[in-house]
């Protein structure tokens, strides 16, 4: 990763995300690649694997990606390019392009708003390993800073949450209480803390401007991996089941990890999350992800113009300070912390 330097020499941004396939053939060679030497049962994979093949083997993810390019194109200042960890375009082929177009110094979204291994580091890992499998002539790449507390990504959460509230209210159910969700990861990743607290404060955020005084919990999802190594938890479906026990009229389920539809969003929450609330009698609707909202769209536009133009201060609220290196873990709340319900 290159180290800092004169604003005006950045001359593209890239858009570097996981990937997903784009037919029916692409699956088992995409999860094969994403899995490869991490010791997921081959039960797991069939079951990811059927759960692309009821949306027709096409990751949402793909979409939401164009889409997001596509609008920051339109916004500027610099040329777009769109990469991938793990399926096409990938991102050594990527660099490829962008060094081939004369490309020489680029600032590159990672569509992941935390700090933490697999949603930052990892892909500081990507980036190194595609240039040096490139060589000489491969473009720089630094990654802009994690924006969890940016008001720009919270503000897309906190009105998508206020809608399905309204919603849930429009069906009388209610009171509804708000469980938020990210993606799960190994506790060995977790020693930092860093991505955990920084989902905490996220989800805090959202429930502030939500308003009111309503309960809030974080629950995690979409685990893979084998069954003896330890997960954060709880999982979602079966943290919407204590809820319920524990007399939750409703909820909101919130998916505070994700900055668009990926197929943990369409299938993890949308079929089996709410699947299993409505199994146990606990009305729920799934909160929208920012995709292009106006907002998100802007906050990616005033980070890039923090590295274009040094004196842009970096924005963040809440407790935390903005995160002004690429993938610095989160400082220690002082305080009440946490969810407010057990």
């Amino acid at each position: 990763m290159a180290g800092a330097g004169p604003a005006a020499a950045f001359d593209a941004l890239l858009v570097l995300s996981f990937g997903g396939p784009e037919g029916p053939d692409d699956v088992a060679p995409f999860l094969e690649r994403v899995t490869r030497g991490r010791g997921v049962p081959p039960g797991r994979l069939a079951e990811v694997a059927a759960h692309y093949e009821h949306v027709g083997g096409v990751s949402p993810i793909n979409a939401a990606n164009r889409a997001l390019v596509a609008a920051l194109e339109r916004r500027g200042p610099l040329p777009v390019y769109r990469g991938n960890r793990n399926w096409h375009p990938l991102l050594e082929d990527t660099l490829s392009q962008m060094a081939g177009d004369g490309r020489r110094r680029a600032l590159c979204l990672v569509t992941s708003a935390y700090s933490g291994y697999s949603a930052c580091r990892q892909y500081l890992e990507d980036i190194a390993a595609a240039r040096a499998a490139i060589g000489a002539d491969a473009p720089e790449v630094e990654k802009l800073r994690p924006f969890f507390n940016h008001p720009w990504f919270i503000e897309p959460f906190v009105e998508s949450t206020a809608a399905a509230l309204v919603e849930l209210e429009q069906r009388g159910h209610g009171p509804a209480e708000l469980v938020f969700t990210a993606h799960s990861v190994p506790l060995s990743q977790a020693p930092g803390v860093d991505y955990v607290v920084e989902v905490e404060e996220a989800s805090r955020l959202v429930a502030e401007g939500v308003g009111g005084v309503r309960p809030w919990s974080l629950a995690w999802q979409s685990r893979s991996g084998p069954p003896s190594v330890p997960w954060l938890e709880p999982d979602i479906g079966g943290h919407l089941a204590a809820r319920r026990a524990a007399g939750a009229a409703a909820v909101v389920i919130v998916p505070i990890g994700f900055v668009a539809d990926h197929l943990e969003v369409v299938w993890d929450l949308d079929v089996e999350a709410l699947g299993r609330a409505d199994s146990v009698g606990l009305p729920a609707v799934r909160a929208a992800t920012p995709g292009t909202h106006p907002a998100f769209v802007a906050m990616v536009g005033e980070l890039v113009a923090e590295r274009l133009d040094p004196s842009t201060a970096p924005r963040a609220i809440g407790r935390l300070p903005p995160c002004t290196t690429p993938c610095a873990p989160a400082p220690t709340v002082t305080g009440p912390s946490g969810a407010s319900v057990p």
